[in-house]
């Protein structure tokens, strides 16, 4: 029985081998396609579709492979060069030690990433998001060696830093993974990187020469007009109560939100006077966003109030999915404040940019573990002039520009103390909101498509 099992597993590696060899040797040579590859959830991965449709848009069949656990945006789904191609998300093994558990997931996984890389057309070039990168930066290796294809790599920032965050910086498995990125990293024939830092980093530490690409506005984050905000918050409030409005108009009897009305004597929409500001931030929920700072923020805001400084309600709009969401959601419930709403609400992916460009103010708790990457949330709010109070890290100067584009701080103190001299007197005072806003729309930012023309074309071109 046993030599029969044998004789059979062999029989199908064999089957196998030869299906492989077969495919390669039929492979058309890519013809110009392309395989964007990230281990995670394309919907929740910004950056990752912005490359399919600048390669779509310059004629290159793309096939977009990753979890589909978020809906990714409508641009994607309606392309008729983008193929997503599903990659299912394993949860682990429950049984025996962590170590082993994680082990099995990264074995388990690299085979299934392998086979589907194998699966598909064979593609002239593997753009892949690191991290995650184990196994992924291997895998894609392994897999342009066998379409003899290119590999580029898109370090967003270092999996072995964002690992440090729960195990700490001298884990074992910090350190395998440290040594494994630096590895992998350099068998790359192209690299990409967000910021000037973390390309000088790449260089220096690890041998690895990468061009920056900095993570740029998309063409639909931009200011919402008032009639789409309307919109905006009249839906939203069907299913959360900080948009509906709390107190009657004296203008007519016209379709009402919290921020918004429709004038009963001749249908315009029009901003309420005594509407609440609306403080918008977004989320992973992961380690490397500590929200409790801006949950404390909130109380020094709430506290000015009751001291009689003349600040505005304000409704804080926190979106995203991750693991924290809950640990966070329990210490929000546990809050109770008299003029600050707060919601968690999962935006569909045309909607989060409608909000961004009907906000006041954006917040950005992200900072960074590696000191080298950027806040993509902090681009798309400048692509919609909205200003920012962004928390302090290593590079954000590469960004946020401390009393021109928004302000930078430190700890919760600072941020409520920006707060209240951001809304004194809200909406009437035009102070530094207004001001951080006129720069933001003078200073005619690249956007993402003019970016990536002058950056990834070129690179793509010199294999063609």
């Amino acid at each position: 029985m046993a030599a029969g099992g044998a004789v059979l597993a062999l029989a199908a590696v064999l089957a196998l081998a030869a299906w492989l060899w077969r495919r390669r040797q039929v492979a058309a040579g890519g013809a110009g396609r392309v395989c964007v590859a990230v281990l995670g959830d394309l919907g929740r991965s910004p950056r990752m579709q912005y490359h399919a449709l600048s390669l779509a848009r310059h004629g290159r069949d793309v096939a977009l492979l990753g979890y589909l656990q978020s809906r990714p945006h409508g641009d994607v789904l309606r392309s008729g060069r983008i193929r997503l191609v599903p990659v299912t998300d394993l949860w682990g093994l429950r049984v025996g030690p962590k170590l082993f558990q994680y082990v099995v997931k990264v074995v388990v996984q690299a085979m299934q990433l392998l086979y589907v890389m194998l699966k598909i057309d064979q593609p002239s070039y593997i753009l892949l998001q690191n991290p995650p990168g184990l196994p992924a930066i291997a895998v894609a290796w392994l897999a342009c060696r066998f379409w003899r294809s290119k590999l580029i790599i898109d370090w967003h920032n270092y999996g072995y830093s964002v690992m440090s965050l729960s195990h700490g910086r001298n884990h074992p498995l910090v350190q395998i993974a440290k040594w494994y990125e630096k590895l992998f990293g350099r068998l790359s024939d192209y690299n990409l990187c967000v910021t000037n830092a973390m390309k000088e980093d790449l260089w220096v530490n690890c041998n690895i020469k990468a061009v920056t690409l900095y993570d740029k506005p998309a063409a639909y984050f931009k200011e919402t007009p008032l009639e789409l905000q309307h919109h905006l918050y009249m839906k939203l409030a069907e299913d959360y109560e900080p948009f509906k409005p709390h107190t009657e108009s004296v203008s007519g009897s016209g379709e009402k939100s919290a921020f918004t009305e429709v004038d009963g004597s001749n249908g315009q929409v029009k901003k309420r006077r005594a509407r609440p500001a609306l403080l918008i931030s977004s989320t992973s929920w992961t380690e490397d966003e500590d929200f409790s700072v801006l949950l404390k923020a909130l109380e020094g805001y709430e506290q000015y109030i009751n001291e009689g400084v003349k600040l505005p309600p304000l409704v804080c709009v926190i979106t995203g999915k991750g693991p924290l969401k809950d640990y966070y959601n329990g210490l929000i419930n546990k809050l109770h404040f008299k003029h600050i709403q707060i919601c968690t609400p999962w935006l569909e992916a045309e909607d989060y940019p409608l909000l961004l460009g009907s906000a006041d103010l954006g917040v950005c708790l992200h900072k960074s573990s590696s000191g080298l990457d950027l806040p993509m949330k902090v681009v798309d709010m400048f692509g919609c002039c909205l200003p920012v109070c962004a928390i302090h890290f290593e590079c954000l100067h590469e960004l946020v520009k401390h009393n021109e584009n928004g302000l930078i701080f430190r700890d919760s103190d600072e941020l409520a103390a920006q707060l209240k001299m951001l809304f004194l007197e809200f909406p009437t005072l035009e102070g530094k909101l207004h001001s951080f806003r006129r720069n933001l729309h003078s200073c005619k930012q690249l956007r993402w498509d003019e970016s990536w023309d002058q950056t990834v074309l070129p690179l793509l071109g010199q294999n063609e």
